[in-house]
C-alpha cells in the first residue's frame, strides 16, 4: 500500500519539475502592455506575450479602447511602441498586434488541451523567473467549430488576466479571461489559437471594435482587400489617418500602381500637384494594366482642371488629360475611355466633338439614359433645342412605365427643357411623373417650378395648389407669396389677392412688391383710394411698375 501511495506523489513532483524547465525561456516572451490617452495619461494596462519572431503579440483588447498610443515593456524592462493592430475580438477581449521589437521569442501554441491535464499560468516578471501557478483543465467548450473555451481549476487573480496558460511542454493552451467571480478556485481561458488566428480583412476598418481605438489598424495581406480598406478609409478616416494608411500601403506593396494613384489623389487634394504627377508617372511604369493607369492619370488631371483650375499647374491641362485618355484607348479600346474623352471635350467647350463621341457611345455597351442625357447637353450648348429634347426622349425611353426612381433625373431634365421651349403642358406631365417618383422628397422650389409651367399651360387651379404647397413648405419666403398674389389677380381673385399681399407685407415689409400687389388688387376690387395709396407707396419704394399701374387703374 505504501508503494502505491508514494508513486503518484513522485509522478506529480516529476511533472511539476519538468514543467518548470521551460519557465526561464518562456518568461522572456511575456510583457506588460500599457496604453495612453491623447493627453498622455495612462489609460490601462494588461499582460501579453509574443506569438511571432517579428514583434507579433497578443493581449487584452480592452486597454486599446480610446487609446492614442500603446507600448509594451518586456521581461528585460525594455519599452517598445505598438505599431499596429493585427486583429481584435471584443467578445473574448483579445487583440493581436505588432510592436517595434524585433527578433522576439514567441511562445509556441498548443493545438488543444485535454480534460484533467496539468497547466501552468505564467505571469509577467522583470529580469527574474516568475512563480507559475499550477492548475488543471476542468472542462472545454468548443466555439466556432475549431477553438476551445476552457474552465480551469486554477487560482488566477485579476492581475493575471491575459496571462498565458501553458501545458507541460511549454506550449500556450489559452489566455486567462476575466473571472465571473462565482466560484473560488475556478478560472477561464480562451484558446490561444483563437487570438493567434485573428486577422484584418478589407472590411475590418468598419469593425465596431476597431473603431474604438486610435492606434493604426494593419492593412490586409492581400492586395485586393487592402485596396478595399483604402477605399473605405478615404471617406471614414481623418486626413492624417488616411495619409498614414496610404503610406503604409506603399511600404507593404511597393510595386502596386494603385498605391501611388491613391497617394496622387491625396496630394492633389492638398494642392501638391508636382508630387502627384511624380506618383502618377510611377504608377504608369509599374502598372500591369497600362491602359487603366493612363485612364487614372487622365481622370485626376480632368478633375483637377474642373474643380481646382484657380491653382494652375503648367504640366496639367485638359489637353494633357485628353492625351492620356487617348493613350488608354489606344492600348485597350474600351468604351469607358471614349466616355472620358467626351467629358474632357465637353469641358474644353468642344461641344460638337463631345457630341460625336457620345453619339458613338449610344451604339456601345455603355448605351444608357446617362449617355443620351450627356449628348443632349452638348446639343443644348450648341443651341439645337429640338435635338436636345429628342435625346432627352431617348434618355427617358430607356425606362418603361411604371417608371422606377432612377428615371427621375431624366424626367426632370426633360421637363425643364420642354418648359424652356414653351411646351408647358408636356413639361407639366413630366413634372407630374417626377413628383410621383420623388414623393415626400420634393421641396418648395419644385412646386414653384411646376406652378410656373402650369401657369404657362393655363392650368391655373393646379398652379394655385402648387404655390400653396410651396408656401406650406417655406412660409416665410416672399417669392412664393408674391407669385400667389400675382396669379390671384390674374384669375380675378381680387379679395384673396388682397389677403395674400397683406401677408407678403408682413413677411417682407421692406419689399415694394407687397404694396404693388395690394394696391393693384384693391383698385380692381373697387377700392381705388386705398389702392392708389399703396401703389404710390410702392413707387416711393422704387418699384418701376407702380406708375404705369397708377395711370391705368388708380385714376
Amino acid at each position: 500500500m505504501k508503494r502505491l501511495f508514494f508513486l503518484p506523489l513522485f509522478l506529480l513532483s516529476f511533472l511539476s519539475l519538468s514543467a518548470q524547465s521551460w519557465v526561464s525561456k518562456a518568461a522572456k516572451s511575456v510583457f506588460t502592455l500599457k496604453t495612453f490617452s491623447a493627453d498622455g495619461s495612462l489609460l490601462a494596462s494588461s499582460t501579453g506575450f509574443f506569438i511571432g519572431s517579428d514583434g507579433e503579440a497578443v493581449s487584452s483588447y480592452a486597454p486599446f479602447k480610446g487609446a492614442q498610443r500603446a507600448v509594451i515593456i518586456d521581461a528585460q524592462g525594455k519599452e517598445y511602441p505598438v505599431e499596429q493592430i493585427l486583429g481584435a475580438n471584443e467578445i473574448y477581449d483579445v487583440a493581436k498586434f505588432q510592436a517595434t521589437a524585433r527578433k522576439t521569442a514567441p511562445l509556441p501554441i498548443a493545438s488543444t488541451a485535454t480534460n484533467g491535464s496539468s497547466i501552468w499560468l505564467l505571469p509577467y516578471a522583470v529580469k527574474k523567473d516568475p512563480v507559475c501557478i499550477q492548475g488543471t483543465v476542468k472542462s472545454a467548450e468548443k466555439f466556432q467549430d475549431t477553438y476551445q473555451y476552457y474552465t480551469l481549476q486554477l487560482n488566477a487573480e485579476e492581475s493575471h488576466v491575459t496571462s498565458p496558460v501553458l501545458n507541460q511542454n511549454g506550449e500556450v493552451v489559452g489566455i486567462i479571461q476575466p473571472s465571473a467571480g462565482d466560484q473560488k478556485g475556478v478560472s477561464y481561458a480562451v484558446d490561444a489559437r483563437f487570438a493567434a488566428d485573428l486577422k484584418i480583412s478589407g472590411l475590418s476598418i468598419n469593425d465596431p471594435a476597431l473603431k474604438q481605438t486610435h492606434i493604426a489598424i494593419a492593412l490586409p495581406d492581400k492586395v485586393d482587400e487592402a485596396l478595399i480598406t483604402l477605399l473605405l478609409a478615404s471617406s471614414t478616416k481623418s486626413d492624417s489617418q488616411y495619409a498614414n494608411m496610404v503610406e503604409r500601403f506603399i511600404q507593404k506593396f511597393p510595386n502596386e500602381a494603385d498605391g501611388y494613384i491613391y497617394r496622387a489623389r491625396y496630394q492633389v487634394s492638398k494642392g501638391n500637384f508636382s508630387s502627384a504627377d511624380e506618383d502618377l508617372q510611377k504608377a504608369v511604369k509599374l502598372a500591369d494594366k497600362k491602359d487603366d493607369a493612363h485612364y487614372q492619370y487622365a481622370e485626376i488631371i480632368y478633375q483637377k482642371e474642373l474643380y481646382q483650375n484657380d491653382k494652375p499647374f503648367s504640366a496639367w491641362t485638359l489637353d494633357k488629360a485628353l492625351s492620356e485618355s487617348q493613350e488608354a484607348y489606344r492600348l485597350n479600346p474600351m468604351s469607358v475611355y471614349l466616355q472620358q474623352q467626351a467629358q474632357i471635350r465637353y469641358a474644353q467647350g468642344q461641344y460638337a466633338d463631345a457630341y460625336q463621341l457620345y453619339e458613338q457611345l449610344t451604339h456601345s455597351d455603355l448605351r444608357s439614359a446617362d449617355i443620351f442625357y450627356a449628348a443632349s447637353q452638348c446639343k443644348a450648348q450648341l443651341g439645337e433645342t429640338d435635338q436636345q429634347i429628342a435625346l432627352l426622349d431617348s434618355a427617358v425611353n430607356q425606362f418603361s412605365r411604371p417608371y422606377v426612381k432612377t428615371a427621375a433625373p431624366y424626367l426632370l431634365a426633360r421637363a425643364q427643357a420642354l418648359y424652356a421651349t414653351g411646351k408647358f403642358r408636356p413639361a407639366v406631365s413630366d413634372y407630374n411623373d417626377y413628383a410621383e417618383l420623388m414623393g415626400t422628397q420634393l421641396g418648395p422650389q419644385f412646386y414653384y417650378n411646376r406652378a410656373i409651367a402650369e401657369i404657362g399651360g393655363h392650368l391655373y387651379q393646379q398652379a394655385l395648389n402648387d404655390i400653396d404647397k410651396a408656401i406650406e413648405l417655406s412660409p416665410t419666403d416672399p417669392m412664393y407669396q408674391g407669385e400667389k398674389a400675382s396669379l390671384q389677380i390674374r384669375v380675378g381673385m381680387h379679395k384673396e389677392a388682397i389677403e395674400t399681399a397683406q401677408q407678403l407685407i408682413r413677411i417682407a415689409p421692406e419689399s415694394s412688391d407687397g404694396y404693388l400687389f395690394l394696391g393693384l388688387a384693391q383698385c380692381l376690387n373697387n377700392q381705388k383710394a386705398e389702392g392708389a395709396k399703396n401703389l404710390q407707396k410702392a413707387k416711393e419704394m422704387g418699384n418701376e411698375q407702380a406708375q404705369s399701374l397708377i395711370d391705368k387703374y388708380a385714376k
